[in-house]
């Protein structure tokens, strides 16, 4: 077949900038083994500008050409995009909805799901809609003496609290809050963050997540894989630093056959419900034998530790053949 040229963006400038890097160099070994493929790595660095390994500057224009700043070449002509970037701008849909604008097809969810799936509050409506638990919680529209009484309110109520940044990916702007300590210096630093707050129960469960992916023209959830982490909270370094002691495994123990069944139900309706697309990472709590939905990541980490493609492999599912069945498919 006529071969293919594939954008392979990676970066965008936020906080989860660094871990995007990583990601990307393992789906660019796949690709590289890929013979129909023609692949061109960009960077979005922190200051926004796209740039190639030598630090030259490109665009990406409405008629899908990938052009030098500089005009130094005539630019090529880009046949599928990959947006390998961890929040902003491609989890929380600015990308995608670029894309959508020029026809450019692309691997990843869609603009909208994007969007909705990056918010946490809104993650926990759509999830409250389609009948999958999620753990008690509220939320913040604003910074205010009323939203200080409310989460005081709610610490009374649950004791430990957890005090999230809506907006945000892999444990940024996520605070614990133990029982009897004032939340209303985490509730602002938390704002710092995003325009809204959400305060959780905070639970004391197994951290278990499937892959959920399509291949073969059919919908693939993997049995559920767990995370160990031998701290009281898996922090944003607990999940990145060198130093981390998390481990992890592909398939978790001692799960009874109707906690792998609900987990795999509430999955393929999340997945069907908000329209997932491509591949995602969904997480939940198993707290007191109870299923609790955690979160969806719409693009998930690709770093030697993350989960998602060692979860699909031990699924029985080649990470470089499902990227070649998307790439061929996409038009």
């Amino acid at each position: 077949m006529t071969k293919k040229n594939v954008l392979l963006l990676c970066g965008g400038g936020g906080s989860e900038h660094e871990v995007s890097l990583v990601s990307v160099k393992h789906i660019q070994n796949c690709i590289s083994k890929i013979d129909f493929v023609n692949v061109t790595k960009i960077e979005i660095n922190k200051s926004g500008d796209w740039v190639d390994d030598s630090g030259k500057k490109y665009m990406l224009d409405t008629k899908k050409f990938l052009r030098s700043m500089d005009h130094s070449d005539a630019g090529m002509k880009i046949d599928v995009a990959i947006p390998c970037i961890h929040g902003y701008p491609g989890e929380t849909g600015e990308l995608p909805a670029y894309f959508e604008m020029i026809g450019l097809p692309y691997l990843g969810c869609n603009s909208e799901t994007s969007k909705m799936c990056f918010n946490k509050i809104t993650t926990k409506l759509w999830a409250t809609a389609l009948g999958v638990p999620n753990t008690p919680y509220i939320f913040l529209a604003a910074d205010t003496m009323e939203s200080a009484e409310r989460v005081k309110g709610f610490q009374a109520l649950y004791g430990d609290i957890v005090v999230k940044a809506s907006n945000q990916g892999s444990s940024v702007g996520c605070f614990l809050v133990e029982k009897g300590k004032d939340p209303v210096a985490t509730v602002k630093e938390a704002f710092k963050f995003s325009p809204f707050v959400l305060v959780e129960k905070r639970m004391k469960p197994r951290e278990i997540e499937v892959s959920v992916y399509e291949y073969d023209g059919k919908l693939q959830i993997s049995y559920p894989g767990e995370i160990i982490c031998p701290g009281a909270f898996y922090s944003y370094e607990e999940k990145y630093s060198k130093g981390s002691q998390t481990t992890t495994t592909t398939r978790a123990e001692d799960l009874t056959p109707e906690q792998v069944r609900l987990i795999t139900d509430y999955s393929s309706k999340l997945y069907h419900g908000l329209k997932l697309r491509h591949l995602s990472r969904v997480d939940y709590f198993l707290d007191e034998g109870t299923i609790y939905l955690n979160e969806i990541n719409t693009f998930p980490g690709l770093t030697p530790i993350s989960m998602f493609p060692k979860m699909m492999e031990a699924n029985g599912h080649s990470f470089k053949d499902f990227l070649s069945q998307l790439i061929r498919n996409l038009e």
